[in-house]
């Protein structure tokens, strides 16, 4: 089997491949927070729904494998069991893929989004 290079990706770059890859498995409503200089826990925060708990988790673990597939990181994943809400964390970009109505109740965004525009 070939060795497909690994790329190491800075954290704009690696955004751009969560964000490519969560609107190629039709994540919905998806928000891109900037935290560079509001947070230590990452550049970017990326939140989105999917519409049931299988899309959550399928989404989640093929997001998770397509980051090891083209950086070689291996990312933190919580959630995935119960798939009402996923963290994926890579280091640079936080994830959290929620349905619907978990996303909801928690309002995650805006904590973060201020005046209401991502």
């Amino acid at each position: 089997m070939p060795q497909v290079a690994k790329r190491d990706l800075g954290g704009a770059e690696l955004l751009e491949l969560i964000i490519q890859s969560l609107e190629s498995d039709k994540a919905e409503d998806i928000v891109q927070i900037d935290l560079r200089g509001r947070s230590s826990i990452g550049d970017y925060m990326v939140v989105a729904s999917g519409r049931s708990t299988r899309q959550v988790a399928a989404m989640s673990e093929k997001l998770v494998d397509k980051i090891k597939q083209t950086t070689g990181r291996t990312s933190k994943i919580e959630g995935k069991d119960t798939g009402d809400w996923v963290l994926i964390d890579t280091g640079d970009v936080i994830v959290h893929v929620f349905r619907p109505e978990v996303r909801e109740f928690y309002q995650l965004e805006k904590m973060w989004v201020q005046g209401g525009s991502a």
